[in-house]
């Protein structure tokens, strides 16, 4: 996959790179897996990633919807965690509503709104090969590593393939913890022997052209030590951006479990505000809400990344003082922990100045165990050397 340009993504080269039963594009249509669509047509189908010991095989929904006309081909993934209802459900609104306008796509959109058939089946973020989670096996090159791949890493691999052939946007639906308000993540964007800074700076522009045009509170992915420590370049978005050169970024859309309308209505706007942005729409459908007016603004002015915490040092139960979407300072209390009788234990205070993005689940906490998220001040780098320290 080449990288992007300033101006406009790379699209890919049809008829290119066929795969067997994964992506292939020519004249007579695209096709993903089973789904097979000619110009000006959409079809649903699967995608065959691995086999059962039962004797058939795990399969991945999959829609494609082929414009008439010429332009990029964008990518909506959901459902990689099991548990995670309204990307699933953001992705499959999409499929649906592409599939009623393909006439007037310029390029194509791929649906692929359960990445992880073996964690929904079991309702868990994890799947039952291995107990993984499968957004931390897609492939890595720059990644030192002799062990043999297992199952679930095969699997991202196969998914891997197909959209680094033909993506030239991915937009990976999630939704975050327990009360969490919607915002998008923006990996940052690491040069090595991948690509070079030029390179790498392209490539955040077109991150922050998504960014921008998603319409959500927007938080930068964790410094480049503790991301690469936490495998997260080998996510959806994290393995598109850093090792195909695809832009991508993960929209979390709310609270896990069910879901959440309002949230839902936001995450597909969102991605019909990426379509407009570069040209597979003319612009977002009239039916469709502002995102800003389902979900709520950054309370802050100043740029945000990930971070988990605070954390306890004493254990107890925990009771909430702050709650998602709400302001911060250095020092200020952002939960209580309290004994079976509900005397305060302790007093759990912000290091940061940010906001809380969502609550950490259960009501036990443990010494040591993070009680919220948070979007707190970041000054890093968007483009680093992957080296960083």
């Amino acid at each position: 996959m080449t990288d992007t340009s300033d101006d406009e993504p790379h699209t890919a080269e049809r008829g290119n790179g066929a795969r067997d039963d994964a992506e292939t594009a020519d004249d007579d249509g695209l096709s993903v897996g089973t789904a097979t669509a000619a110009s000006g047509e959409s079809a649903d189908g699967w995608l065959h990633v691995t086999d059962l010991p039962t004797g058939d095989g795990e399969r991945l929904p999959v829609t494609v919807a082929n414009g008439a006309a010429d332009g990029p081909t964008l990518w909506v993934t959901g459902g990689v965690h099991g548990d995670e209802a309204t990307g699933v459900a953001v992705a499959q609104d999409v499929a649906g509503r592409v599939r009623d306008r393909v006439a007037d796509l310029a390029g194509a959109v791929v649906v692929v709104p359960v990445v992880s058939p073996a964690g929904l089946r079991r309702n868990e973020r994890t799947t039952y090969y291995g107990d993984q989670d499968p957004n931390r096996y897609f492939p890595d090159t720059e990644r030192d590593d002799q062990r043999p791949p297992e199952t679930q890493e095969r699997i991202d691999t196969t998914l891997y393939e197909v959209f680094a052939d033909s993506a030239d946007l991915l937009l990976d639906c999630h939704t975050a913890q327990v009360g969490s308000v919607p915002f998008v993540i923006r990996d940052r964007v690491l040069y090595g022997d991948v690509r070079d800074e030029a390179a790498a700076e392209s490539l955040a522009d077109d991150l922050q052209r998504i960014v921008d045009s998603v319409g959500l509170p927007t938080l930068t992915e964790y410094p480049a030590a503790e991301y690469l420590g936490q495998s997260l370049q080998r996510s959806t978005a994290g393995a598109a951006t850093n090792t195909a050169g695809v832009p991508a970024v993960t929209l979390e859309l709310g609270g896990h479990s069910v879901v959440e309308p309002d949230a839902r209505a936001a995450g597909v706007a969102g991605v019909f505000g990426v379509a407009a942005e570069f040209g597979l729409v003319e612009a977002v459908p009239d039916d469709l809400p502002d995102p800003g007016a389902t979900v709520p603004d950054a309370p802050v002015s100043f740029p945000v990344r990930r971070f988990v915490g605070p954390r306890a040092e004493t254990a107890g139960l925990a009771r909430h003082v702050v709650q998602p979407g709400e302001p911060v300072e250095d020092g200020d209390t952002v939960a209580e922990v309290v004994d079976p009788h509900g005397t305060v234990l302790e007093t759990v205070e912000s290091d940061h100045d940010g906001y809380v993005i969502g609550h950490s689940e259960g009501l036990a906490v443990y010494e040591g165990e993070a009680v919220a998220s948070m979007a707190v001040r970041d000054d890093g780098d968007l483009v680093v050397p992957r080296d960083a320290e």
